[in-house]
């Protein structure tokens, strides 16, 4: 059973997320935040699986709960819901620690299929996706501070194939896609990319984009 947590200041909308999920057999809600600091709240008290969590609330907004759900060690995973003009917190989000973004006017079907992704540890929304919002948003957000390409400690423990790896996962790359152009068999792809999340750090797949933007193994198109 996968539980949930949903956070979001309008009662509607969390009233409509609750009763798409507690139509799932595997799926279970276990709590609702109108905001931020309601949501910190319940996560440490129910210690959800995942966190549908709103950006813009009142008092404490979406990202900075994000940032301090994951500060606290919690094992909890956060899926940012955000509208299409939203886009540039959702990148935001995505750096304070979510596992990955939907927009709300999303199926209802593509929502359940990213709780339960996030929910087993892999990304919420298809790689090429990620890159495209961070293409268009990354020259809006401050330089990522730092040393040369490649000179971070992060990257400097890869293997060179471990690193050409994570380079074409921030560019898009699926792990067959991966696969089929590097010529490797695909567990073998799942295993240095499980390699690469472990020496860098990154929670998952999401985050290891985000580091490869940080690092600048990755440049914006």
């Amino acid at each position: 059973m996968t539980t949930v947590l949903i956070a979001d200041d309008q009662p509607m909308q969390r009233f409509g997320f609750r009763m798409l999920l507690e139509s799932q057999d595997d799926i279970t809600v276990v709590g609702e935040a109108g905001n931020g600091n309601e949501a910190v709240h319940l996560v440490a008290r129910h210690h959800p699986d995942v966190v549908l969590m709103d950006i813009r609330m009142p008092g404490l907004d979406g990202i900075e709960a994000t940032r301090r759900i994951i500060a606290s060690g919690a094992r909890t995973r956060i899926l940012i819901v955000t509208t299409f003009d939203l886009d540039a917190y959702a990148y935001e989000g995505l750096r304070a620690g979510a596992s990955g973004f939907l927009v709300k006017d999303a199926l209802p079907e593509e929502l359940l299929a990213g709780i339960r992704a996030v929910a087993a540890g892999d990304a919420v929304v298809a790689p090429t996706l990620t890159r495209r919002l961070l293409d268009a948003y990354v020259h809006h957000l401050p330089a990522a501070p730092g040393a040369p390409a490649g000179s971070d400690p992060r990257i400097t423990a890869l293997t060179e194939r471990e690193r050409e790896i994570l380079t074409v996962i921030g560019q898009g790359w699926s792990n067959t896609e991966i696969a089929a152009r590097l010529h490797l068999a695909e567990s073998t792809v799942k295993t240095h990319v499980t390699r690469i999340l472990a020496k860098t750090g990154a929670r998952d797949r999401v985050q290891a984009v985000i580091l490869a933007y940080d690092t600048r193994l990755v440049t914006p198109m």
